[in-house]
């Protein structure tokens, strides 16, 4: 008797019929362990949804934030590198800032408000020695808590700095959040994924402006 192949859930679906956008993430699949229609947030991307799938990212020296709106059941979450105020780069000096506008933004086109936003941040760990003494995954948590506080967005729960890699996984529908401190042998794949996007960021220049609100 021949195996009989699942439907495709209609969430994964309608997730691959999304408009393009830039910096949205658009990698879409089964997550198994959840049973859910997934979206993976690659460094420099992010993504803001009310329906029932999983949002993730894999962390190292990057910081996640996860903003929802209980009100209107929305969430989002981002995966930026490169912290606000680095006078190096025009890229390093603003890419945080503009990670939370694109995120902040896509919200309160879905309705979000920002006195009903709140926060959960990850990442920021010291998981590649040959970045240690430049401090990013400390300066990149300093930036987000400082963001957070001038626009009086509450942090609700957070798992920082630190040595290890994370994976994390937002629930958008509930704000509901998963982080899990992943073994050494992950930081392999993300010193090239971060090494990678860090050279693109300092050669090439911030996409465009933003409006600032």
């Amino acid at each position: 008797m021949g195996h009989t192949l699942r439907a495709e859930p209609p969430e994964l679906a309608a997730l691959r019929r999304t408009p393009d956008k830039d910096h949205q993430a658009s990698f879409f699949y089964l997550e198994h362990s959840f049973q859910r229609a997934a979206v993976k947030v690659l460094p420099g991307e992010y993504f803001v949804s009310s329906e029932p799938i999983v949002v993730l990212t894999t962390l190292g020296s990057c910081v996640a934030a996860c903003l929802f709106d209980r009100q209107a059941r929305v969430g989002g979450l981002n995966h930026f590198m490169l912290p606000d105020g680095d006078n190096q780069e025009s890229a390093s000096g603003r890419f945080g800032v503009f990670a939370m506008e694109l995120l902040m933004n896509e919200l309160f086109k879905r309705g979000a408000r920002r006195e009903s936003l709140e926060a959960k941040i990850f990442g920021g760990g010291q998981v590649m020695k040959s970045l240690a003494s430049t401090q990013i995954g400390e300066k990149n948590v300093a930036f987000v808590e400082s963001f957070l506080a001038r626009e009086r967005i509450p942090i609700m729960g957070c798992d920082v700095l630190d040595v290890y890699p994370r994976k994390v996984c937002l629930f958008p529908d509930s704000g509901k959040v998963m982080c899990k401190r992943l073994a050494p042998a992950s930081v392999v794949e993300l010193q090239l994924q971060e090494s990678s996007y860090r050279k693109q960021l300092l050669t090439t220049p911030p996409a465009g402006d933003i409006e600032l609100f």
